[in-house]
């Protein structure tokens, strides 16, 4: 991650042109660890999110709103208490480290102007944000440290603020053409800089070695004097951008499929043709599209973590079942066998005599008569063995036809479970895992104790776009959804879209009176159903589309489950959508 102190320069610059003067008007805390500021000022409205997650610390202004909780928790009351109505007098980063200091003034209980300092600490799993006093004096965190998680730094109400310990480095600003730099060690030259130059990234850094060298994988051993020395001016050439302000903000996305590698607040050109650089206009714009998918995903995976492993556990367990209900099957294979050996005992019963553990006969089921040597158990008599033979002759009969039952039957559930874990890995909001939720106590996997609100999941309906022709496209968000679309919600002339032998969302086209489709909708329909797939993270991904009316759902299937036919397929590479 680029969030490094380049990026933090970069943003409080922003700050200072958009909200100095400006006032707090809402105060709200979505997540546990995030609070959002609503700021009014003479010519605009910003919503600033603060986060101090863990994953994905981070400041910035964002256009999205989250769900919050019906009861402000004491972190966010206390902000309210102490910065609501307040006025920003400054936003600054400390040093050149990975904190901003938001300065607020506001009126306290007893009427007097006081100013408050809000501490946004952005050092990964570190991260905090910090309330104090004009004097330093902590009044609150949203992550409290104490002895037991930290003996180096306690962040505590009533103790004194202390910035996080410093690196053994020299700041990026504080370079100058006198600084040392060692590459003396066996190391790339990116490491290098990385142990020497404070507040840069791993992706700045080789940015710097790549701005020398055209190259990334240059090594310490391969700098003489004079390559040291251009490695060393163009440290202080990115040091003199920062000084200036001169960033431009990016995003890192992979050439083929479209995927978030990383972000930027100066230009990136290491990647050359394997990646696209796509340019923002602000820092906030480039953060808010960067960390909207990462940090949903983030909290997608805790929210879904319970589901996961149920479904985990279920799959598990049925494909054992599957491998021991297979190899009776193979066993049951051998039943005609028995019944012949049966058979030619009990023809050649006065052969046989007591205690042998074999014998040879001819057997007349086959032409030339062949010999076959039958084993014998000389426990039992002559008439006992053959008797032994028919009975496993019955029992491989009766345990093959409740085998096949029970086979088709968990093979059914498998589809279904994998099925349901795709469509749980592409839950994009805390209703979709509602709704699967909900999906998995109809079928019986999870306990009705755990049911989410019904009225939240009555209300769900299926992901809508429109295409750049304007088609109305329809996604299903899980399996209980599919169905819907596809058997009461499309019409008989609609088109229908699913990955080929793939799991993932039935994706609909909505012809209305227009039944000429544009080539561009259908493959944008076949990205859709492509993204919202077991296969996103895939390239030529075959998607099957066909008519609604040749899309039948058998008797007694599962959710989601169909069969098709008259269809016809595409490949495509999925792209993430935009909603219309």
């Amino acid at each position: 991650m680029a969030f490094d102190s380049i990026a933090v320069r970069c943003l409080t610059d922003e700050l200072n042109r958009s909200i100095i003067g400006g006032r707090i008007d809402k105060i709200h805390q979505p997540e546990k660890d995030e609070i959002t500021l609503h700021i009014r000022t003479f010519t605009d409205n910003y919503k600033l999110v603060l986060s101090a997650s863990s994953a994905h610390p981070r400041i910035h202004f964002t256009e999205k709103s989250k769900k919050n909780p019906m009861s402000a928790p004491m972190f966010c009351m206390l902000l309210r208490k102490h910065i609501g109505s307040g006025k920003i007098i400054a936003a600054e980063q400390i040093g050149f480290e990975r904190v901003v200091r938001i300065s607020v003034e506001s009126y306290d209980e007893l009427g007097d102007l006081t100013v408050k300092h809000l501490y946004i600490e952005i050092m990964g799993r570190h991260s905090n944000i910090i309330l104090t006093d004009a004097d330093g004096k902590i009044l609150d965190s949203i992550k409290r440290v104490d002895f037991t998680v930290s003996s180096v730094r306690q962040v505590l109400p009533g103790l004194q603020y202390e910035l996080p310990p410093k690196q053994e480095k020299t700041a990026l600003l504080d370079f100058s053409p006198e600084t040392r730099l060692d590459f003396t060690l066996p190391q790339r030259a990116d490491k290098a800089i990385l142990a020497e130059a404070g507040g840069i990234s791993p992706l700045t850094a080789r940015e710097v070695v790549y701005r020398a060298f055209h190259r990334t994988d240059i090594t310490s051993s391969e700098l003489n004097l004079n390559k040291q020395s251009a490695l060393k001016t163009e440290l202080l050439h990115l040091a003199d951008e920062v000084k200036n302000g001169e960033f431009k903000p990016c995003m890192i996305t992979e050439a083929v499929t479209g995927k978030i590698l990383d972000f930027s607040a100066i230009d990136i050109k290491q990647y050359e043709n394997l990646a696209k650089i796509t340019y923002f206009d602000s820092i906030s714009e480039l953060l808010d599209s960067f960390y909207n998918t990462r940090d949903m995903r983030e909290r997608m995976r805790q929210k879904t973590a319970d589901l996961v492993k149920l479904l985990n556990n279920n799959i598990e367990r049925v494909s054992k079942k599957l491998v021991i209900l297979t190899n009776t099957l193979n066993d049951a294979e051998n039943k005609e066998k028995y019944k012949v050996y049966g058979d030619l005992l009990t023809a050649n019963i006065y052969k046989i005599s007591e205690g042998q553990t074999f014998v040879d006969v001819d057997n007349y089921y086959e032409e030339g008569m062949p010999t076959v040597t039958i084993p014998l158990d000389a426990r039992l008599s002559p008439s006992g063995n053959a008797q032994r033979y028919y009975k496993r002759y019955n029992k491989s009969k009766t345990a093959e036809i409740e085998a096949a039952k029970q086979e088709k039957a968990a093979r059914a559930d498998l589809e279904y479970l994998e099925s349901t874990l795709s469509a749980l890995e592409n839950a994009e909001t805390e209703e979709d895992v509602n709704l699967i939720r909900s999906e998995l106590i109809a079928e019986g996997y999870l306990n009705r104790r755990q049911n989410p609100q019904k009225r939240m999941n009555a209300a769900a309906k299926p992901r809508h776009f429109v295409s750049s022709d304007g088609f109305d496209i329809f996604v299903g968000r899980n399996n209980t959804q599919n169905d819907y679309l596809t058997l009461k919600f499309a019409n008989s002339s609609d088109i229908w879209f699913h990955t080929k032998n793939i799991h993932g969302s039935h994706t609909v086209i909505k012809l209305g009176l227009d039944k000429d489709v544009p080539e561009t909708t259908m493959r944008e329909a076949a990205e859709l159903a492509a993204y919202y797939s077991k296969a996103r993270s895939s390239s030529q991904v075959p998607v099957d589309y066909t008519r609604i009316k040749n899309v039948k759902k058998p008797n007694g299937a599962k959710p989601g489950m169909v069969i098709y036919d008259h269809y016809n397929t595409v490949y495509v590479t999925p792209k993430e959508p935009e909603k219309a």
